[in-house]
């Protein structure tokens, strides 16, 4: 093999160190058996979701999981083999990955990372049963919202018992704060 090649090697092997450690999640299938449609549509699914897929060789793939530090994936480097990279959403491979397996029998998940831990088959599978990040999101600002429309009722019905007990007593207590307030700020400072 001539010095090019080799060099040209060693430079994709980094390359692919690179993708491994800045990745939130990576899944490798074995797509022996799609079609072209089936793997333009499949590409095309894990775009749309910032996931890119790429064929890579298992002698390179091994040498870049080992410099990763992720050498216990070379157990599943064996036939050909495709990655999916996912740097910013972590459960994005999976749920695609599985989703397309399901309808695709051709297409055979290996294992991968997520979050910088191994995972193998039952675990990309149970990351593919959580939703997706924009789903997380609102599912968390629902609770959130939940949260303070409860307090806001709370806060109200603190204030009309307080007003049904107090009648008119109450409301100059109210209007008395603003004037202690103004009369602090005006008040000179000891400086």
């Amino acid at each position: 093999m001539s010095e090019k090649a080799i060099a040209l090697k060693a430079q994709k092997v980094e390359e692919v160190a690179e993708q491994f450690k800045n990745a939130a999640s990576v899944v490798v299938v074995d797509s022996r058996g799609l079609t072209v449609a089936q793997s333009t549509e499949l590409r095309q699914q894990l775009r749309e979701e910032g996931v890119s897929l790429e064929v890579i060789k298992n002698k390179i793939l091994t040498r870049a999981a080992e410099k990763a530090g992720f050498a216990e994936l070379n157990d599943i480097f064996v036939g050909p083999s495709a990655v999916a990279f996912s740097s910013e959403d972590a459960i994005a491979p999976s749920r695609i990955l599985k989703k397309f397996a399901d309808a695709n029998e051709k297409l055979e998940i290996k294992g991968g990372v997520v979050d910088g831990n191994i995972a193998n088959l039952d675990d990309i599978n149970k990351y593919a049963s959580l939703p997706s990040r924009e789903g997380l999101l609102g599912q968390l600002m629902a609770e959130f919202q939940f949260s303070i429309r409860s307090f806001a009722y709370a806060v109200k019905a603190v204030q009309e018992k307080l007003e049904e007990e107090g009648g008119e007593a109450a409301a100059p207590a109210a209007e008395e704060a603003p004037v202690a307030e103004a009369a602090a700020e005006e008040a000179p400072s000891a400086e």
